[in-house]
């Protein structure tokens, strides 16, 4: 695969994990396939990044309180819907920034474990956007993503999304 630059604050940055094929296909499809696709609002981009069967999405709600955590996405066709809807709510927001770089910017996943053909990532998101009218919207939160290695590629089997930080 090749080395994939993206671009934030006029610097350029490359994916950390160029020398490890394992977590730079993993880095490569939750970070940059994965805000090019929310950005581009085109799921076919990521569809196949998902193991159908068996998914699960646990929504943290920002919360602390592992009590209030819900299993709001029990499948991959309810996960799909929410995303299609936020990508959709975030296109119509006008940033001080390219949006893409915008993401690049507050996202970091540099903590991949991988233990034989299954992975722990934590992707997190820190700062905020810059909207036009002078507002903003704050992203400080985290996922973890369960991933599995099927076939020698690597599918997102299920995260604990919008964990606070």
């Amino acid at each position: 695969m090749p080395t994939v630059l993206y671009k934030t604050n006029n610097i350029m940055k490359k994916n950390p994990f160029e020398n490890d094929i394992d977590r730079n296909y993993l880095w490569e499809m939750l970070v940059n396939r994965d805000i090019k696709a929310f950005v581009l609002q085109d799921w076919n981009m990521v569809k196949n990044d998902f193991k159908v069967e068996g998914f699960m999405g646990i929504d943290a709600g920002k919360n602390q309180n592992v009590d209030n955590w819900e299993l709001k996405y029990p499948n991959l066709e309810a996960y799909k819907n929410e995303w299609l809807s936020q990508a959709s709510d975030f296109s119509k927001i006008e940033l001080t920034e390219d949006k893409e770089e915008a993401f690049h910017r507050v996202t970091e996943m540099l903590d991949i474990e991988i233990k034989e053909d299954v992975a722990l990532l934590h992707k997190k998101f820190s700062g905020s956007f810059k909207k036009v009218d002078g507002q903003e919207i704050p992203t400080n939160w985290r996922t973890l993503y369960r991933c599995q290695k099927i076939k020698g590629t690597w599918k997102i089997v299920g995260f604990t999304g919008y964990m606070p930080l």
